[in-house]
């Protein structure tokens, strides 16, 4: 697969993921039980696995130009989204924290597309 294709997979998995995040926290903060539904169980991950994939498989095709800091700042922004998205769909003890930690994640999320179109850790700000 060549670069352009690759990155496309990977922005249509990222723009998913998304989605499917901001639905999934809805639900979370509602306490709505379509949270237990096989599919949506099961969809995150398969959405999250196509886009790590492509990321890493665009980073290899960067070769040397990977170890740029704004790749790192996008493992780094993925991290930290994964840790507070996991607060805002299951670990929030209340609706207000999950709630809280659903809009952090939206905003690392933005952050992480910033940094991918700027090519510059300063994301939006660059």
């Amino acid at each position: 697969m060549n670069y352009d294709a690759l990155k496309h997979l990977h922005m249509t998995a990222a723009g998913l993921s998304i989605l499917f995040f901001i639905v999934r926290a809805y639900w979370s903060v509602t306490g709505s039980g379509k949270l237990q539904l096989k599919f949506v169980k099961i969809a995150p991950h398969i959405i999250d696995t196509v886009l790590l994939v492509c990321g890493v498989a665009l980073a290899a095709m960067l070769g040397a130009a990977a170890h740029q800091p704004w790749v790192i700042a996008k493992i780094a922004g993925l991290a930290l989204y994964i840790v507070v998205g996991t607060i805002a769909i299951k670990r929030g003890k209340t609706a207000g924290t999950r709630a809280f930690a659903a809009l952090v994640a939206i905003a690392i999320f933005f952050y992480i597309v910033g940094v991918a179109m700027a090519h510059n850790p300063m994301s939006w700000l660059a």
